[in-house]
C-alpha cells in the first residue's frame, strides 16, 4: 500500500509484489484547509484499498523534508500550508489502525525507479526530479541514504554557473534549482524577454523555435548535466535517473553536457529518463512499506563508524 501526498493531488495505490499497480485512487489535496484535512483525505483514499493490501505497514511519500525516525515533517514549502511539524506517521497510523512509514516524495520516487523502473537492477542510484523545483535522492546498496536530517540528495542547492541572477526556492541566488527547474526556466525567460510565463510554456516555445526560449532551455540543460557529472564522481552511482515534468525539455542539453564532463572512470554511467512517471511515488512508498528493515535515520558514516 503506497500513498503520494502532494500539494495538488493525493494518490493511493495497491501495489503487487512485482511492483505492478493493481488499483489506485486519486483526489485533490485540500491543502488550503490545513494538515488535518490533508491527512483525512489520504486516509480516506487508503481505506478503500486496505482490505486487499493485507496486514502490514502503509508507505507514504510526501512533499517536504521528513524526519526518517519519527515520520514528522521537518520543513515544507507553501504548497502545503502548515505542513511543517505535522506528525504524518503517527496521525495516519491513528486513522488507519496500522503502522505507517513516511519519506520524502522524491525519495519514494527513487525507491520506485530503483525497484521496477529505469534503475532496476542497479542498487546504487542517483535520482533527480526536475519539476517546479529541483529535488534529488540517493539509493545505496538498494536502500535510501537519508543523511542525518532526512535531506540527503538535495541537489538543487548546489552552486551553478549561470544562475547568479536567478532565485532558488530556498531564497538564495546562484543555485542549481534557480536555473534547472520549471521556476528557473520561467525566471530566466523573464530576464531575457521581460515576459513572464510558466516553465512549461517556455519549454513549448523552445520546441516551436523561439530563440530566447531555446537559449534558456539549453543553458538550463547544460547546467544540470554538468552538475550531475560532478555528482557522479562524488557519489559513484551506477546510473542517474532524471524524473519530473520538466525533465523532457532539459534532457537533450543535459545529456550532452553530462557526457562531456563525466570523468573517464565513470564513462559507463548512463543518464536515464524515469520510467514510472506518475506512479513512481506510490510504487516507491509501497516498497518502503514492504521493507522488512526500515531505512535507519542515522547518517551513512554513523552506521559504519567503529
Amino acid at each position: 500500500m503506497g500513498l503520494d501526498i502532494g500539494g495538488t493531488k493525493t494518490a493511493a495505490a495497491l501495489v503487487g509484489t512485482d511492483g505492478e499497480v493493481l488499483g489506485r485512487r486519486l483526489a485533490p489535496t485540500p491543502a488550503a484547509s490545513g494538515p488535518a484535512a490533508v491527512l483525512d483525505t489520504a486516509a480516506g483514499l487508503a481505506r478503500g484499498l486496505l482490505d486487499a493490501a493485507g496486514a502490514g505497514p502503509v508507505g507514504v511519500g510526501t512533499a517536504g523534508t521528513v524526519d526518517p525516525t519519527t515520520g514528522t515533517i521537518r520543513y515544507a514549502t507553501d504548497s502545503l500550508p502548515g505542513w511543517a511539524g505535522t506528525r504524518v506517521a503517527d496521525e495516519l497510523a491513528e486513522r488507519l489502525g496500522r503502522p505507517v512509514r513516511v519519506t520524502n516524495d522524491v525519495n519514494a520516487a527513487a525507491l520506485g525507479e530503483g525497484w521496477v523502473g529505469a534503475g532496476r537492477d542497479r542498487p546504487h542510484l542517483l535520482l533527480v526530479a526536475v519539476g517546479t523545483g529541483l529535488g534529488g535522492a540517493m539509493i545505496r546498496c538498494g536502500r535510501l541514504a537519508t543523511g542525518a536530517r532526512g535531506a540527503a540528495g538535495e541537489v538543487g542547492h548546489l552552486p551553478a554557473p549561470g544562475a547568479e541572477r536567478l532565485r532558488c526556492g530556498c531564497g538564495r541566488y546562484g543555485h542549481l534549482e534557480g536555473i534547472a527547474s520549471g521556476t528557473g526556466l520561467s525566471a530566466a525567460y523573464a530576464l531575457e524577454t521581460g515576459l513572464r510565463m510558466s516553465g512549461r510554456a517556455v519549454a513549448e516555445r523552445a520546441t516551436a523555435g523561439d530563440p530566447a526560449a531555446r537559449q534558456v532551455v539549453a543553458l538550463a540543460g547544460t547546467a544540470l548535466g554538468r552538475a550531475l557529472a560532478g555528482l557522479v564522481a562524488v557519489l559513484d552511482p551506477q546510473a542517474v535517473v532524471v524524473a519530473g515534468g520538466a525533465a523532457g525539455a532539459l534532457l537533450p542539453g543535459a545529456r550532452a553536457a553530462f557526457a562531456a564532463e563525466l570523468p573517464a572512470a565513470w564513462a559507463d554511467v548512463p543518464l536515464l529518463p524515469a520510467a514510472l512517471h506518475a506512479d513512481a511515488v506510490v510504487v516507491g512508498a509501497a516498497r518502503l512499506a514492504g521493507d522488512t528493515v526500515p531505512t535507519p535515520a542515522v547518517a551513512d558514516d554513523e552506521r559504519t563508524r567503529p
